[in-house]
């Protein structure tokens, strides 16, 4: 009976999941029917920015976010295994006017894949007006679905004085990281310095005008692939 029951509704069956926060291999289970594949590109870094004398200041953009991508897929026309890439979260600028590292792609195979997130522009030192861009968001490369990331915020000082502590922009799985509180704060507002999990952009940095010294931007939040088989 339990097996005509299961025959009947598949749903009977729990499905498995894997889940991927680093590259790997895929190995199709015995008797899946179905497979929802979830992909998440990496955040951008952060923009860095220069010391600051007292009478200036500095903002860099921040990352943008990861784009996101989806399929439902029939595992029969899937092979026994399938290629899986992570993207790493997209380096912080060093310290000083640099700009942040974009975000890597992740991918099951060829089928579904998003791109990761730009790195945000560094600052520079002024009393007077500057913008620093924010990292343009990655998007979804393949699959059913493809959702854009949020653009990284621009940092902006005006007068020299900052007035846009320039945020990591939002990923699908990664929620916007804040920029810099204070005027010596580097990036993100997390004890790793990155983006939010999963795919979100790095804060940029933020120099004052009490003299500060050069700060790094946030790290990129890491992406992340979810295979959900159905039986």
């Amino acid at each position: 009976m339990q097996t005509m029951a299961e025959d009947i509704d598949p749903q009977l069956n729990m499905p498995q999941r894997e889940v991927f926060t680093s590259s790997g291999t895929w190995t199709k289970p015995d008797g899946a029917k179905w497979v929802h594949v979830q992909v998440q590109g990496a955040g951008g870094g952060g923009g860095g920015v220069p010391a600051t004398s007292s009478s200036q200041a500095a903002v860099g953009g921040g990352g943008g976010g990861g784009g996101h991508a989806e399929s439902i897929i029939d595992a029969a026309s899937l092979g026994a295994t399938v290629a899986v890439t992570v993207g790493g979260g997209g380096s912080g600028a060093a310290a000083g006017a640099n700009t942040g590292s974009t975000g890597g792609s992740s991918s099951f195979g060829a089928l579904v894949a998003a791109s990761g997130g730009g790195g945000g522009e560094g600052g520079t030192a002024t009393s007077g007006n500057q913008s620093s861009a924010g990292g343009a968001a990655g998007g979804g490369t393949a699959g059913d679905i493809q959702v854009f990331g949020g653009d990284g915020g621009n940092g902006i000082v005006l007068s020299g004085q900052p007035t846009a502590q320039a945020f990591g922009g939002t990923g699908f799985m990664g929620n916007q990281r804040r920029g810099p509180s204070g005027t010596t704060v580097s990036g993100a507002g997390t004890s790793a310095g990155g983006g939010n999990r999963y795919g979100g952009g790095g804060g940029g940095a933020l120099g004052g005008t009490n003299a500060a010294g050069a700060q790094a931007g946030g790290a990129g939040g890491d992406g992340i692939v979810i295979v959900t088989t159905h039986f």
